[in-house]
């Protein structure tokens, strides 16, 4: 009687400590507890690398649209600067023809007198010597000859510049004048001609504030003659002498382009 009483006392303690056992188990220490914190906290790490992943993405989108943006401004800038496109040749073509008409015009209105100096601007013709503005100042005869820039009449221009370096050397519009001299030559694809008249902006005027476009173009003028290293050296002297400008900007964007040609 005594035994089975231990033995039920026995039976009765261990239940006693299981369940003791199981009471003294604090939510903190419960395994499925500290499983599910776990689970929690990785998914909380998962959803901070997702959405660090998606700022990084956007960053980069950003970064690329920015770049795209640049290189499309650049390439705006050099057409806007060259002024080459096919639209712009037939205009040159009518301008031509125009101009031809007007001549026909005025000699058959007697606007044109016998061996006087020809007003480019009523459709005449010029020599070197001959002012656009008969009578004007360096700067009527300069504004002359820019208009015809700005018309698109590149043959004239080229005269009338040419015409006003004759008259007035000395002018402080001469830089600018030699210089728009060699564009109207360029914009024509007349770039050996024009090659030259770049180059007597550099030596001429050394300390012209268009030094650097005509730089630039000698640079342009080079490259459209094969001249690879002549090209290259000049865009690279752009670069270094006249940084932080237009010019500079397309030197570098030539010498990009010719490095992707493999010149």
């Amino acid at each position: 009687m005594q035994r089975l009483s231990i033995a039920n006392y026995a039976v009765w303690l261990a239940a006693w400590l299981a369940l003791s056992g199981c009471a003294l188990t604090t939510p903190q220490d419960d395994p499925v507890v500290l499983k599910l914190e776990e689970i929690e906290r990785r998914l909380a790490a998962v959803e901070r690398v997702l959405a660090n992943g998606s700022l990084v993405d956007l960053t980069v989108q950003m970064d690329s649209v920015q770049r795209e943006t640049a290189r499309l401004r650049g390439q705006t800038e050099e057409l806007q600067y060259n002024a080459e496109s096919t639209a712009t040749r037939q205009r040159d073509l009518y301008a031509d023809i125009d101009e031809r008409v007007r001549a026909i015009e005025a000699q058959l209105q007697g606007g044109r007198s016998s061996g006087g100096a020809v007003n480019v601007m009523d459709g005449g013709s010029l020599t070197p010597g001959q002012l656009p503005v008969p009578g004007g100042s360096d700067r009527d005869n300069y504004q002359a000859a820019f208009e015809l820039i700005k018309e698109e009449r590149y043959e004239q221009s080229a005269l009338a510049f040419q015409a006003f370096l004759a008259a007035y050397p000395e002018s402080q519009l001469a830089d600018n004048a030699q210089y728009w001299l060699a564009e109207s030559h360029y914009v024509t694809g007349q770039f050996q001609t024009a090659l030259q008249q770049f180059e007597t902006v550099t030596s001429r005027y050394p300390d012209s504030r268009k030094v650097p476009d005509a730089l630039l173009k000698i640079g342009y003028c080079n490259y459209e003659l094969q001249r690879w290293n002549d090209a290259r050296a000049a865009l690279t002297r752009v670069q270094s002498e006249s940084p932080d400008t237009t010019a500079a900007r397309l030197a570098q964007q030539r010498l990009s382009r010719m490095d992707e040609e493999g010149h």
